[in-house]
């Protein structure tokens, strides 16, 4: 009797195994999930996404995560891991919200478009700080700047776009694109050389081309991430910056940014100096 009970459970097991990762099932979990997860929690970087651990009736993949911090800062180093499980119908069940708690990058980015901070106010901040002091800093513009135009910035500026914000969505967390969200280029050199302003076209690309893969059953694992189809479908139709997130500039260079007339203001997220600077 033993024996059989045994039986019909290795049966069992075997067979939610073979229906959850049925197909492309498993590279999909992560394909949409993982992505979605990164774009509810841009203020942070992931890494080691691996999948999936599979359960009687749920399948998770892990991870780990940084939160993002000014070039040289020494501050938080730690890397929590999380776990995100669906259910045997595909449905999210555990999301990692405890581990991935809103930060001053979060905050900078639910401020977008609320006009807490007047230019002159800015000022005053950048004034006080050492000019060769690095910033992480969320800079918003005025009016969305199309995808050439958003480059012509950035090249005027000698800045690195690291997050691209392509919503309007005051009090929350807008959707945005990471570069690193974007498959890099198959030639290795080419990746060695490429410059952060160049990638630009590639991660709207890479953007567009993850929203074609949303099908309608996703919407309620999408609503999860505080994200739904028709605001992802907008956002990477219209292609338009509200802003950007810039991890390597400097004080004195927010100076003179904030000073842009497409420039609606400069919201500072974390300061560092490198210690090892001459």
């Amino acid at each position: 009797m033993l024996g059989v009970l045994m039986a019909l459970v290795l049966v069992a097991t075997l067979g939610s195994t073979l229906i959850q990762t049925r197909g492309d099932r498993e590279q999909r979990m992560v394909q949409v999930l993982g992505t979605a997860l990164q774009i509810a929690k841009p203020a942070y970087t992931f890494d080691s996404l691996v999948c999936c651990q599979t359960e009687p009736l749920s399948m998770t993949f892990t991870g780990t995560a940084v939160p993002l911090r000014a070039h040289g800062g020494f501050g938080t180093l730690s890397r929590p891991d999380f776990t995100v499980r669906q259910n045997l119908f595909g449905r999210v069940e555990d999301l990692p919200w405890a581990e991935l708690a809103n930060t001053t990058l979060t905050i900078a980015l639910f401020n977008m478009g609320t006009g807490l901070q007047r230019k002159a106010d800015i000022r005053r901040v950048l004034a006080r700080l050492p000019q060769d002091m690095n910033a992480l800093a969320v800079v918003e513009f005025e009016q969305p700047l199309a995808a050439d135009a958003l480059a012509g910035f950035a090249r005027q500026y000698n800045a690195c776009p690291d997050k691209v914000v392509y919503e309007s969505r005051p009090g929350s967390a807008p959707i945005t694109w990471d570069s690193n969200m974007t498959p890099p280029p198959d030639d290795t050199a080419l990746v060695q050389m490429i410059n952060c302003v160049d990638v630009l076209p590639d991660d709207l690309a890479a953007f567009r081309s993850w929203v074609r893969i949303l099908q309608q059953h996703d919407e309620p694992n999408l609503r999860r991430f505080d994200l739904t189809l028709a605001r992802l479908r907008k956002a990477s139709a219209d292609g338009l910056a509200y802003g950007y997130v810039d991890q390597l500039v400097t004080v004195e260079k927010l100076r003179t940014i904030i000073e842009d007339p497409r420039v609606r203001a400069v919201r500072l997220a974390d300061v560092a100096f490198e210690l090892d600077r001459p």
